[in-house]
């Protein structure tokens, strides 16, 4: 590697310190430091890094660390994967399911990453599109999930769901959640999801307070092509969401077609981790009912 791209918040005093301590990290072991735009601005910077915008980073650097959250983490993903890049994340956001990294840790798991001592994992994202009278309007990616839902707060949606021009079912809910196994322990878990296991090659179709107590969420095969047709408008707006953060507006008669995003996230976690740990420490698993030991 010669080449490190680095993306923070350095607004958030925690952050900022993370974000000083990788540039330093970066100029102490010789590599180049290419910084965000938006995070270049709030920092003082080394005098031969590079200034980019956020979407040229996959394409200049051979590796990109993220400070903040998940959430930050889910948007330098959705740049970047195409790249072929590999993302790590140091945490300075809440769960920390994505950002792994502790920031007291963070020049010492930077060095076993520099050294390949570090486990790599391939996180498949979603590709979503609008159709409108058949022409394809809009599409974005996203790691987490992508969200069909009706725009308003206590306003119900008609949508009909096929999988491979296959008919499913017709709805009316709140709308209907398309998780990947990273985002199976987002949005789609406070939704009644599944939990999946990152590995898996598998989708998962959650509904929003559907009206019937019949409707489950489902498991769908990693490669189906999922088709979300809207119904009549009603007092709905219906809007599509990409990993909460990519946001467009649908019409009556919109097709959403959600499939696999043919580029996987390389994602790297620190020697030694493990899924079901992380599920046990950040979702509480361990607790006992009452508070006994």
């Amino acid at each position: 590697m010669t080449t490190i791209g680095l993306v923070g918040r350095p607004g958030n005093p925690g952050a900022r310190e993370s974000v000083l301590g990788v540039l330093d990290f970066i100029s102490s072991r010789g590599l180049k430091a290419a910084i965000e735009a938006d995070t270049a601005a709030g920092i003082p910077l080394p005098a031969d890094a590079t200034r980019l915008p956020r979407e040229a980073l996959g394409r200049h650097c051979d590796l990109v660390v993220v400070v903040g959250g998940d959430g930050s983490l889910l948007g330098v993903s959705r740049e970047v994967a195409a790249a072929g890049v590999p993302v790590v994340g140091i945490n300075r956001g809440g769960l920390g399911f994505l950002a792994a990294i502790s920031p007291d840790q963070l020049r010492h798991e930077l060095d076993l990453v520099l050294a390949g001592e570090c486990h790599v994992e391939e996180r498949f994202l979603l590709q979503a599109e609008i159709h409108r009278s058949g022409e394809l309007v809009w599409s974005s990616n996203a790691l987490n999930d992508v969200v069909v839902h009706a725009g308003t707060m206590a306003r119900i949606m008609e949508l009909s769901l096929r999988i491979n021009d296959e008919f499913v079912y017709d709805q009316r809910s709140d709308g209907l959640i398309v998780s990947s196994p990273t985002g199976s322990t987002a949005y789609a878990l406070s939704a009644g999801g599944p939990i999946m296991h990152p590995d898996l090659d598998a989708i998962a179709v959650v509904p929003m307070f559907p009206h019937t107590l019949t409707a489950r969420p489902i498991v769908v095969p990693g490669d189906a092509r999922l088709d979300v047709t809207l119904g009549p408008p009603g007092d709905a707006t219906p809007q599509v969401s990409c990993d909460s953060q990519v946001d467009a507006d649908l019409q009556p008669d919109d097709r959403v077609r959600i499939s696999k995003y043919p580029h996987p996230l390389r994602m790297i976690f620190p020697r030694g981790h493990s899924f079901y740990e992380s599920c046990r420490s950040k979702l509480d698993w361990g607790s006992r009912l009452g508070g006994g030991s």
